[in-house]
C-alpha cells in the first residue's frame, strides 16, 4: 500500500538536501591539488571521509571542496555547528550505514524480485529512518536547522510494517501468508516421519552401516552403508565417499515419504516467490521516497562527519564577514593538537602583507599553513581551532608556495618551480586572493632573489592581495618596515635556551639567531668571533688581510716554470682598494650594529670618527665603524625646510623658541643639558 505523496515542504527539503551537495561542484575555490597538499587540507579531508559510516555519505565527503558561495558557506557552517552540538550533547545519533541499500535502489524499477536478505536490509534501513526522525524531532532546540531536514524523510510505515510482519532474521516468517504456514506445517510432519523411518533403518541394517548416523545428500535423507554390504540395504544410492568405501543410501521404505517432502518443498518455493514478488512490488511503489531517504541520510552522515572532524581538534564557530580579510585569534594548526601554541594573525585591514621572520624550526611555515588551512576549512563549512572572535572573508583564490615544490617529473629546479608558482599567483592575484610564500629569495643568488622578491611583494601590494611570507633577509624586513600596507612579524625565540616559543609577535622583525644556534652545535669559538666581527662591520674582508689574526693576506701564484731571474714561485700581494667611509648628515637614519636597531644622526663624525646618534630619545656616541647608512635624511624627512628640532629638541623648548622668534620675553631662557652617553 502506498503511503501517499509527500508534502510540498517535504519535497522542497529533499531537493535542497540533494542539490546543495551538488552545487559545490560548480562553485568551488579555484585551486589545484598541489595547494591542498601543501597546506595539508587533504589530510583533514581524509579524516572527515573516515568519519562517514555509509557509502553515500562517504561519496559526499570525497567530492567535497571549498566553496566561494557565501550563502553556501554560511549554510554549511550552521549545519556543522549544530552537528557538533548534537555530538557534544552525548546522545548517540542513529545514523544508518545503509548496508546493501545502494545496490537495492539501483535495481528499483527494473522488475527484480528481491531476496529475503535484501528486503531485510530494507526493513532495517526504514527502522533507522524512523529512529532518525524521532531523534531529530527531540533535538530541535539544539539543532533546529538540521532537525528540520528530517521532516523530508519518509519511513514508509505501511511498507515497514508489512516487511516486519513477513521477515525475521533474513527469512520469511510463517505469517507471511496463510498458504506458506500450511505448507511448512506439512513439511514438518513429513520430515518427522522420514526421521522415524531412518531411525528404524539404522537398527534394521546395523551390521551393514559404516556409521550409525543420518545425513543429507542432494537434498535427500540417507544412511552410510559399507560398499561390500550394499546388497543388504535396498534403496537408491545418492552419493559415495571420496575413497569409494562408503555409499550414501536412501532406504526404499522412506522413498515415498521423501517424494512427498520434495513436493511440499517445491510448493513452499512457489509460495515464497509469490510473497517476495508481492513485497518487491510494494517496495517499487515507494521508489521516490526511498531515493529521497538515501539523499537525506547521506547528507546527515556527511554533516555529522564534519561535526566529528571539528570536534576532533576543538573547532569553534567563527564570523564570516563581507570584507576580504582574516583575523585569527588564538588559532592553532588542526594537526598539531590541543597543546600547540596559539597564534594571533591579522591580514586585510591595517595591512595587506605580513612578513614573518625568525629562526629555522621556529614555526614560520606552520604559521603560514595555519592561515591558509583555516581559510580553506571555513570555506568548506568546517569549524576551526580558533577563538569565536576570529573573522574570515570569502576568497576566490587561496594560493601557497610552502616547501620547495620541486617536480622531478618535470625536471624543474627548486627555484624554477617557485617561479612557476609565482607566475600563476601573479596571474590570478586580486583583493579576493590569499597568497602564502615560504622562504622568499631562497634557491638563487641572494642579491637577485631579494630584488625579485621585493618586486613581487610590491606587485601583490598593488593588486591588494592578502599576502603572508617568511624570510631570513634583512632587506625584505626593511622593505616591510617602511612600506605602507606591509607589516613585520616574528616568531618568538628564547635566546638563552635557544628554543623556539612558537608565538607570533606582530610589529617587529625577528632574528635568525644563526650565531647562537651555531655555538650550541659546537662550531669553534674563533670562527664564531670572526663571524660576529664580519657581521657587525668591525673588520673588512680584504684581499690583503689575513683570515687569522688579521695579518696581511697574500696570493701565491706558482708559474710552474723557471723564470730567468728566480728559481722559486713568484708571490704577488694584491691590495684591495678601500672604499671611502660614509659621510653622515644630521637627520640621517643609521643602523647601529651593537644595538641591532636604527637611530637618527644628531652630530656627524668628529676627527676621532665618533658620531652622536639619537636612539629612543637618548643621544649616544658610536664609532662610525659601528654604524652603517640606513635611510637618508631626504627620504626620511622630505621637504627642503623640515625643522629638525622636532626630532631632537623637547616640546617645551620648541614652544619657547617659537615664542622668542616672534617677540622678546623677559626672563625666558632655553636650557639644553648634555645627555650624550657612550655605547
Amino acid at each position: 500500500m502506498h503511503a501517499g505523496p509527500t508534502t510540498g515542504t517535504e519535497r522542497f527539503c529533499v531537493l535542497f538536501l540533494f542539490f546543495y551537495t551538488q552545487k559545490q561542484i560548480k562553485e568551488h575555490l579555484n585551486m589545484n591539488e598541489a595547494v591542498l597538499q601543501r597546506l595539508e587540507y587533504d589530510k583533514l579531508k581524509g579524516k572527515m571521509i573516515e568519519y562517514t559510516v555509509s557509502p553515500a555519505g562517504r561519496m559526499l565527503a570525497e567530492r567535497h571542496v571549498p566553496s566561494t558561495n557565501r550563502s553556501q558557506i554560511k549554510a554549511w557552517l550552521k549545519e556543522t555547528e549544530e552537528a557538533s552540538a548534537l555530538l557534544a550533547s552525548g546522545a548517540s545519533v542513529p545514523l544508518s550505514a545503509m548496508e546493501g541499500i545502494d545496490p537495492f535502489l539501483a535495481l528499483l524499477g527494473k522488475g527484480r524480485i528481491y531476496t529475503e536478505t535484501e528486503l531485510d536490509q530494507l526493513l532495517a534501513w526504514l527502522v533507522s529512518i524512523a529512529q532518525m526522525k524521532r531523534y531529530m524531532d527531540n533535538k530541535r532546540l539544539i539543532a533546529p536547522t538540521i532537525a528540520a531536514y528530517a521532516d523530508s524523510m519518509n519511513d514508509c510505515p505501511s511498507l515497514r510494517q508489512e516487511l516486519d510482519r513477513c521477515i525475521r532474521y533474513g527469512k520469511l516468517t510463517d505469517h507471511a501468508s496463510p498458504d506458506l504456514g500450511t505448507i511448512r506445517r506439512h513439511l514438518i510432519v513429513v520430515e518427522d516421519k522420514i526421521h522415524k523411518k531412518l531411525e528404524a533403518s539404522l537398527s534394521k541394517y546395523k551390521s551393514a552401516l559404516q556409521d550409525p548416523i543420518i545425513s543429507k545428500r542432494r537434498g535427500r535423507s540417507v544412511i552410510s552403508v559399507k560398499r561390500e554390504h550394499r546388497k543388504l540395504v535396498p534403496g537408491t544410492v545418492w552419493d559415495e565417499s571420496a575413497s569409494g568405501q562408503t555409499l550414501f543410501v536412501e532406504p526404499i521404505d522412506v522413498a515415498e515419504l521423501q517424494q512427498e517432502w520434495q513436493e511440499w518443498s517445491a510448493e513452499e518455493e512457489r509460495e515464497r516467490t509469490i510473497i517476495l514478488s508481492r513485497l518487491s512490488d510494494e517496495a517499487e511503489q515507494y521508489k521516490l521516497e526511498l531515493l529521497q531517504n538515501r539523499e537525506a541520510m547521506a547528507s546527515f552522515d556527511f554533516m555529522l562527519a564534519r561535526g566529528k572532524l571539528s570536534l576532533s581538534y576543538d573547532g569553534q564557530p567563527v564570523t564570516l564577514c563581507d570584507e576580504p580579510m582574516i583575523r585569527l585569534v588564538e588559532a592553532r594548526h588542526p594537526l598539531l593538537g590541543r597543546h600547540a601554541e596559539p597564534i594571533h594573525v591579522e591580514l586585510g585591514l591595517q595591512w595587506k602583507q605580513l612578513i614573518i621572520t625568525g629562526p629555522n624550526t621556529g614555526g614560520k611555515t606552520v604559521a603560514l599553513k595555519t592561515i591558509g588551512l583555516l581559510a580553506l576549512l571555513v570555506q568548506s563549512g568546517l569549524l576551526v581551532p580558533a577563538s569565536p572572535d576570529s573573522r574570515f572573508g570569502v576568497f576566490r583564490h587561496i594560493m601557497a608556495d610552502v616547501g620547495d615544490g620541486q617536480s622531478l617529473e618535470q625536471s624543474l629546479s627548486t627555484f624554477s618551480s617557485h617561479i612557476a608558482v609565482l607566475k600563476e599567483m601573479l596571474h590570478s592575484a586580486d583583493e579576493n586572493t590569499i597568497i602564502l610564500l615560504d622562504e622568499l629569495a631562497a634557491g638563487t643568488d641572494p642579491g637577485e632573489g631579494i630584488a625579485l622578491s621585493i618586486a613581487v611583494l610590491e606587485e601583490l601590494l598593488k593588486r591588494r592581495a592578502l599576502t603572508g611570507a617568511t624570510t631570513h633577509f634583512n632587506e625584505i624586513k626593511k622593505f616591510a618596515s617602511r612600506t605602507p600596507g606591509c607589516m613585520n612579524a616574528r616568531m618568538a625565540f628564547d635566546a638563552e635556551t635557544l628554543r623556539p616559543l612558537y608565538r607570533l609577535e606582530i610589529g617587529e622583525a625577528g632574528e635568525s639567531h644563526a650565531f647562537a644556534i651555531a655555538r650550541r652545535f659546537g662550531l669553534p669559538e674563533h670562527v664564531m668571533q670572526r663571524a660576529e666581527k664580519l657581521a657587525e662591520g668591525r673588520v673588512e674582508i680584504r684581499l690583503d688581510e689575513s683570515v687569522k689574526e688579521e695579518e696581511e693576506e697574500t696570493t701565491t701564484v706558482d708559474t710552474n716554470a723557471r723564470l730567468e731571474e728566480a728559481e722559486q714561485p713568484v708571490t704577488l700581494t694584491i691590495p684591495k682598494e678601500k672604499s671611502p667611509a660614509p659621510a653622515y648628515s644630521k637627520g640621517d637614519a643609521v643602523w647601529i650594529y651593537p644595538l641591532k636597531r636604527a637611530g637618527i644622526v644628531f652630530q656627524p663624525a668628529d676627527e676621532r670618527g665618533e658620531v652622536i646618534v639619537q636612539v629612543q630619545g637618548k643621544k649616544m656616541a658610536f664609532n662610525r665603524k659601528r654604524i652603517k647608512p640606513y635611510i637618508s635624511k631626504e627620504k626620511l624627512y622630505p621637504g627642503m625646510d623640515y625643522d629638525m628640532d622636532i626630532v631632537f629638541d623637547t616640546k617645551e623648548n620648541r614652544k619657547k623658541r617659537k615664542l622668542m622668534n616672534r617677540k622678546y620675553v623677559e626672563g625666558l631662557t632655553i636650557e639644553t643639558k648634555p645627555d650624550v652617553t657612550g655605547e
